[in-house]
């Protein structure tokens, strides 16, 4: 089976992918700014996967006191602290936005900390147990190259519009930060499973978890049967 549908949410295996043995099967899970990639990581925590959340782990690693804080104050000054030390987002996001050098500045300071400690949490999950990266920028730091299967979630751009509306953000933002972002055909490049985000949470939620019994689950070893127990005695 390579298709599922459930109402207005759908899932494709593009292509296949190597299972590894013994150890977690590690995931990344990505996709366009509202397009509904925390439900999916959140439906695969429910089933009790390891989560690296890249977005937890740039603030754990840009925390004050830390490195990569101090890396980044000495880059783009310090009006990007808050006068706590903390670090100011929307002010070093003010110095990004539309200055692709100093993202480019911004991602080589803080990019490599995180993938060091995304493999860190990746590699602590069991064998048998899903090991998930949730990435927002999969294509732009190539990590597909950290797990074994990728991903994908997009969804209609009226869809992700109203769920960025609903976090407080305008329209015109929305698009602007959508419009800052690799396009679909690069993230589809790179995916194992295309998960198409047309439909209500509830269809999404419940499709994600078909994915993970239909092509993420380990499969199970066939059982002994007693008669074959009692031949070898």
């Amino acid at each position: 089976m390579n298709a599922l549908t459930i109402g207005g949410a759908s899932a494709q295996l593009l292509r296949p992918f190597t299972r590894p043995r013994g150890r977690a099967l590690r995931i990344a899970v990505s996709g366009g700014i509202g397009a509904g990639k925390s439900t999916v990581t959140h439906v695969l925590r429910d089933r009790g996967a390891i989560i690296a959340d890249a977005d937890a782990l740039a603030r754990e690693i840009t925390a004050p006191g830390s490195p990569v804080l101090a890396q980044l104050t000495a880059a783009f000054g310090p009006d990007i602290l808050n006068d706590d030390g903390a670090l100011n987002r929307a002010a070093l996001a003010a110095h990004i936005f539309t200055n692709p050098a100093a993202r480019h500045r911004l991602e080589a300071l803080t990019h490599p900390a995180i993938i060091a400690r995304a493999r860190d949490i990746l590699a602590s999950a069991a064998p048998g147990q899903l090991a998930v990266y949730d990435v927002p920028l999969l294509v732009e730091t190539r990590a597909d190259r950290e797990v074994d299967c990728v991903m994908i979630v997009a969804a209609p751009e009226e869809k992700r519009i109203e769920h960025l509306r609903g976090r407080g953000m305008s329209q015109a933002d929305a698009q602007a930060r959508m419009r800052n972002q690799v396009d679909d055909e690069a993230r589809r490049a790179l995916a194992h499973i295309w998960i198409w985000n047309a439909g209500s949470r509830a269809e999404l939620e419940n499709l994600v978890a078909q994915c993970a019994e239909s092509w993420l689950a380990a499969p199970q070893a066939p059982a002994t049967s007693y008669n074959n127990q009692e031949k070898r005695k």
